[in-house]
């Protein structure tokens, strides 16, 4: 039997933190996730379009504990407001969900002068981690699960002098280093938990090929060319379903069998069942990791230290 939503356990009394939560595979996510019991945390930043959001699940499961929180990935600012909202509210998250994301956009930057896909995919979830590490870290088991996808295949590891492509941008190229960095910030993080001793557990999810308005915005946007528009209808003709597409993310953060450093996706690379797919370790790879950490906590000005973080929290 395939894994599906009737899958996932019972989360009353767990709190889950889901980016892009008002649309997609982010609104896929806060629905199972609250339909299942646990308060979830929408962090989204079109409020409107959110509390459409939140009409649907509650019309699905009129129980549902939902909370609204404003953020915007593409601005450090927006990230750290959201991040201190949530903690003064939650002393534990049991489930992160770096889910929100843009794709094959025109060359455009973020508030603070980011490359946007890298400044709303990575840099933005990287911030956003980091501020909410306490309370992960807090919590018994909590999971960080960071959504990457097939197109990190295309994309080369950032270079460290130009992590912004300034004079060399492409919207698939800029999209492929974004999910590379997904990758090896997933992978990165669950090292980190490993050393520093935690229970945390950080997994990753690529949904394959779903129909989302993810192909829609790209396509009308018009910064990826032909391939937008083919990409918009590859998803509609065979893409799956979004109640389909979220299955991988969802199994990473609910299922009990799910370890840390594990990565879930379509058994057929862009459609099928959710499956644990194997990770490809690389020549250089430990190195790959250390360097894009180095460069997203010099560009955020965010650290992000598992190790220091907990001894704050044993004094």
């Amino acid at each position: 039997m395939s894994w599906t939503q009737s899958n996932i356990p019972n989360l009353t009394g767990r709190t889950a933190v889901v980016t892009g939560a008002n649309g997609g595979l982010g609104l896929e996510s806060a629905e199972a996730l609250a339909g299942a019991g646990a308060h979830v945390v929408m962090a989204v930043r079109n409020q409107a379009k959110a509390k459409d959001a939140v009409e649907r699940i509650l019309a699905a499961h009129p129980k549902a504990s939902l909370e609204l929180v404003p953020l915007d990935l593409g601005d450090l600012g927006s990230t750290a407001a959201a991040a201190k909202q949530i903690l003064a509210n939650h002393q534990k998250i049991d489930l992160l969900i770096n889910n929100a994301g843009v794709m094959a956009m025109p060359e455009r930057t973020t508030a603070d002068g980011f490359e946007m896909q890298l400044g709303v995919d990575h840099l933005g979830h990287f911030a956003f981690t980091a501020h909410l590490l306490p309370a992960i870290v807090r919590a018994d088991g909590a999971r960080v699960v960071t959504v990457t996808s097939i197109a990190r295949f295309q994309g080369k590891p950032l270079d460290p002098d130009n992590p912004h492509m300034k004079g060399n941008y492409g919207a698939w190229r800029s999209y492929g280093q974004a999910k590379l960095a997904n990758y090896y910030f997933g992978l990165g993080l669950q090292k980190k938990f490993v050393e520093a001793g935690v229970s945390a557990q950080s997994l990753l999810a690529h949904p394959g090929l779903s129909h989302t308005d993810l192909q829609s915005t790209t396509a009308a946007e018009g910064g990826a060319g032909w391939l937008g528009a083919t990409s918009e209808t590859l998803a509609a003709r065979t893409g799956m379903p979004p109640h389909k597409g979220v299955r991988p993310q969802l199994r990473a953060a609910t299922d009990p069998k799910a370890k840390g450093g594990h990565m879930y996706g379509p058994r057929f690379a862009s459609n099928g069942a959710a499956v644990n797919r194997p990770i490809l370790r690389r020549i250089g790879f430990d190195k790959r990791i250390q360097e894009l950490w180095d460069v997203s906590e010099r560009e955020t000005g965010v650290t992000l230290d598992v190790a220091a973080t907990r001894a704050t929290l044993s004094q």
